[in-house]
């Protein structure tokens, strides 16, 4: 009698490993937003931490603190103009709120939204 083969099949391969492939790309794709987001996050924290203790702040100084740290580590995006310094309390809070978009095939993309504060005590 004759033994038949088994094993995984060359479509069987292709519908394990393309998954494995589209969360890679993905991965790859996503890797410069998610590291632009971790220079922003840097950015408020090392100026909230630069005027912590100061009792003479105010919102240009603490945005033109900023503005350099953008220029210095090479942050385009967000622009500086929309991160909202605002007092809340006895503290100066500094907040950017926006949104990434990573374009993945011919009209599938990827939205990712961030929410950084960073609180001067």
């Amino acid at each position: 009698m004759r033994q038949r083969q088994t094993g995984i099949t060359f479509i069987g391969w292709l519908f394990l490993l393309l998954p494995v492939a589209i969360v890679g790309y993905c991965v790859i794709r996503l890797t410069p937003v998610y590291l632009n987001s971790m220079k922003v996050s840097k950015a408020l924290k090392e100026t909230a931490t630069e005027f912590s203790g100061d009792e003479q702040i105010n919102p240009t100084t603490v945005r033109v603190s900023l503005e350099k740290r953008f220029d210095v580590d090479s942050i385009d995006f967000p622009d500086v103009k929309t991160v909202i310094i605002a007092r809340d309390g006895q503290n100066w809070v500094l907040t950017s709120n926006y949104e990434d978009t990573v374009k993945l095939f011919k009209n599938i993309s990827l939205l990712v939204q961030f929410d950084k504060s960073a609180v001067v005590e």
